[in-house]
């Protein structure tokens, strides 16, 4: 790149960065509410939990819930959102018995309920980790428009790309917005306590 072109880069990619944060926070202000349409976000699926109980999405009524689309081999953006969800439940107190809080994988070839449920110890107990066939899981994963791709590893295994967003649903089992987890514990748990 010669210097003429590389502050154009620059500048675009400044730009580019710029109106993509404005319109997430037109969107998180409400402004976009219509254009985004929440409700497109969610709807009907039967998975398993690591105890082998049913959820559905009937599951998601009359409490708020968080939900995180990953996979238990994934290195890093997954434990580290959970270990944040976990702090945010424990910061809830008592009120996190009236939240649900569900792990659901996009990696159903390797996450059965025992690799879950052994993944899931390291973790705050409300966290449920949800799973099922690949129908399934590809059902979920279109209803919530979540993007999870499997990703080929040079020594014969592979990895998962997917959305890394935790989605707020309310208490009718309706979308919000993504929660943010990038705050305290404190005020993330007295922001969930709202939808109580």
């Amino acid at each position: 790149m010669d210097r003429t072109t590389r502050p154009l880069v620059i500048a675009a990619a400044f730009s580019g960065s710029l109106v993509i944060g404005l319109l997430l926070m037109l969107w998180g202000m409400g402004g976009l509410r219509n254009v985004a349409a929440p409700a497109a976000i969610g709807g009907p699926f039967q998975l398993v939990d690591q105890s082998g109980h049913t959820v559905t999405d009937k599951s998601l009524q009359g409490h708020p819930s968080l939900i995180f689309f990953g996979f238990t081999h994934c290195p890093d953006v997954c434990p580290t959102s959970l270990f944040e969800m976990s702090e945010v439940l424990r910061a809830m107190g008592k009120d996190a018995d009236r939240v649900n809080a569900y792990f659901i994988s996009v990696d159903p070839e390797r996450d059965t309920e025992q690799a879950m449920k052994d993944y899931l110890s390291s973790f705050d107990p409300h966290l449920k980790g949800l799973t099922g066939s690949p129908d399934q899981i590809a059902k979920v994963i279109s209803a919530y428009r979540v993007y999870a791709r499997k990703v080929p590893l040079k020594d014969g295994d592979y990895t998962m790309d997917h959305t890394a967003l935790v989605y707020l649903m309310d208490r009718d089992g309706k979308f919000v917005s993504p929660f943010n987890l990038k705050r305290t514990p404190q005020e993330a748990a007295a922001d969930l306590k709202h939808y109580l």
